[in-house]
């Protein structure tokens, strides 16, 4: 009854909290640009000021990691993530096409869930808080029961940062009750409008099921391809950096390594240099034995843990220097329980005769992570390339995984949310950023006379149409063109010299006043940056001709743009020159004066 009680409590909590997000996702969308800044500045400013405190209660609830690591990730989820995001247009017209008349509109989607997992709590809680903010969406937060009491106190100092900040109440928060039921009632709330799931497989799965858009991450098993021409001092370290860092918790970090038999020794002996221990075939045994539950399954309690940790439980002695330990590998498969991800510090070793079977081991090893992310480490860039057809939507090249593919040591978006595309049954292959959490709204207008399409593109050429065209085209027999007439100024408007300039100045046609004395009342209130640009490019003379002559032929339709007779498209300057247009302006004087 007692667990009755909780799931319950859970489950209205999670239902509150959805209402509240919604409450403050309505009043975050009307903020500017200028609002938002002034809230992410702040929340940089607290959130670096919690970086160490923050990272200290991940490690010691979770006990994964390291806490300069942790403090690190910190660091990245806010500074370094807001010097990339600062200027990125979020709110309004964030990008137009002059060209083709077409202008983006950016709007929040709504209130977010954001999924956080144990390994990353409380750098994801901050990122995912930032990302939110920036594209003025609230965001409710679901997190890992073994990580709870630091997700929440992150979530809840992002939090009081954007409020004091002038964000809305509520703007970022967490369930305090995590069971399945609060985080299935939160993912199928009609409140939410998009999941972010941050975690395991069965978690992203189930958000994928929840009705709603979602974007979701998968499983890691990022290959490391040691070639040939490759720095293989350079390399190891690189990999032994990115494996230790945070003691392999992330999803990006290196699983297997992959070297020639021209270079394996080499590569060995470096390793060895780096404190990496090689195990024989009895303690990759032990090792898999304790580090795997249900077949290729992690056991949490060697999640992020040191090698000596690990070692030290499997039997065997290893020194307290050790980095890593490596096991060797024949194959793929559940027979190989290291051909699998493994969230800490212990990594497979496999030999190849050339960069073929690189190639065609790269591709087995993930199928158990596809789509993610993998490196090679090369001085030839054709191999490189030849690598980009694997399965991975982060292709890192002589960089650390764990660095590179959060974007750490690379130019890719600083993200703990990394896509792995269609064929890791994500909605995205890319680092997941603000961008991805807007609704962009196009305004486009017409460049193209929508009645003539077919008779204006020339090609549109099927010889089984020509006798319908023709036929069409013989509808009108005059020649509107040479007939174009000059379209007085209405006389009420004529009273002196003034009131003609004001016409040939000020009349915008599109804005539907029926005088200039009416449109300069409400000049103030025109955009004129909203006019077309086909428009601002002509005279005002032309302006008003093009917005009042009727087509000579006796259509009725206005001047250049008859379908009658097909003569021109849209507003048109054709068969005015500027002495046509001088002529007319004098001639215009001339009749105010009198004369």
């Amino acid at each position: 009854m007692g667990n009755m009680d909780l799931d319950l409590q859970s489950i209205q909590e999670a239902r509150d909290l959805a209402r509240l997000g919604e409450v403050a996702t309505k009043k975050l969308a009307e903020y500017t640009k200028a609002q938002i800044d002034a809230i992410l500045v702040n929340m940089v400013k607290i959130a670096k000021e919690h970086a160490v405190y923050l990272a200290k209660m991940a490690v010691e609830e979770t006990g994964f990691g390291k806490i300069e690591d942790k403090t690190y990730k910190n660091h990245m989820a806010s500074v370094l993530l807001y010097d990339e995001i600062r200027d990125m247009k979020t709110i309004g017209v964030i990008h137009e096409d002059s060209r083709n008349m077409v202008m983006d509109i950016a709007e929040p989607m709504g209130l977010l869930m954001g999924i956080v997992p144990s390994t990353n709590p409380t750098s994801t809680a901050i990122f995912k808080s930032m990302i939110a903010i920036k594209s003025r969406n609230a965001i409710v937060f679901s997190p890992h029961p073994s990580a709870l009491k630091c997700t929440l106190r992150a979530v809840e100092i992002m939090n009081e940062a954007a409020v004091a900040a002038g964000a809305p109440e509520n703007v970022i928060q967490c369930i305090k009750t995590p069971t399945i039921d609060a985080t299935n009632t939160l993912m199928k709330a009609q409140e939410v409008k998009m999941i972010i799931a941050t975690g395991g497989p069965g978690m992203v799965k189930a958000s994928y099921s929840a009705g709603k858009p979602a974007l979701g991450v998968g499983a890691g098993n990022s290959p490391a391809y040691i070639e040939r021409t490759a720095n293989i001092e350079k390399a190891v370290k690189n990999i032994i950096a990115s494996k230790t860092f945070d003691y392999g918790t992330i999803c990006a970090s290196e699983q297997s390594i992959i070297v020639e038999e021209c270079n394996r020794q080499a590569v060995v002996e470096e390793f060895k240099k780096n404190n990496a221990y090689f195990m024989n075939k009895e303690e990759t045994a032990k090792v898999c034995k304790i580090l795997f539950k249900n077949g290729h399954a992690m056991n949490a309690k060697f999640v992020g843990r040191a090698a000596k940790v690990i070692a030290d439980a499997a039997g065997f002695y290893v020194p307290e220097s050790t980095t890593v330990l490596i096991g060797e590998q024949q194959g793929v498969g559940s027979d190989y329980p290291l051909s699998y991800e493994k969230l800490t510090t212990v990594l497979a070793f496999y030999t190849v005769k050339d960069w073929h079977e690189a190639c065609e081991l790269s591709i087995r090893l993930l199928q158990n992570g596809i789509g993610h992310t993998m490196s090679i480490h090369t001085e030839d860039r054709d191999i490189a390339m030849a690598f980009t057809q694997k399965p991975a939507s982060r292709i890192l090249v002589n960089t650390g995984s764990s660095m590179g593919g959060t974007g750490a040591s690379t130019g890719l978006l600083t993200s703990f949310t990394l896509g792995c595309g269609t064929w890791g049954g994500s909605a995205t292959s890319q680092n997941v950023g603000p961008m991805h959490l807007l609704n962009i709204k196009r305004i486009a207008y017409g460049i193209k006379d929508a009645t003539r399409l077919a008779e204006d593109d020339k090609s549109f050429n099927y010889p089984e149409l020509e006798k319908v065209l023709a036929a069409k085209k013989e509808t009108c027999s005059c020649t509107c063109e040479s007939k174009k007439e000059e379209l007085p100024i209405p006389a009420a408007w004529k009273p002196d010299s003034t009131a003609a300039v004001s016409v040939a100045s000020s009349y915008i046609p599109s804005t539907g006043y029926k005088s200039p004395a009416e449109y300069s009342n409400a000049f103030t209130a025109i955009n004129k940056d909203a006019i077309p640009g086909d428009y601002k490019a002509q005279t005002p003379v032309q302006n008003i001709m093009a917005e009042n002559a009727k087509c000579p032929c006796g259509s009725g339709e206005p001047l250049g743009r008859c379908s009658r007779c097909g003569q021109g498209t849209g507003f048109v300057n054709d068969g005015i020159d500027t002495k046509q247009l001088m002529e007319m302006v004098e001639a215009l004087a001339a009749s105010i004066k009198g004369e």
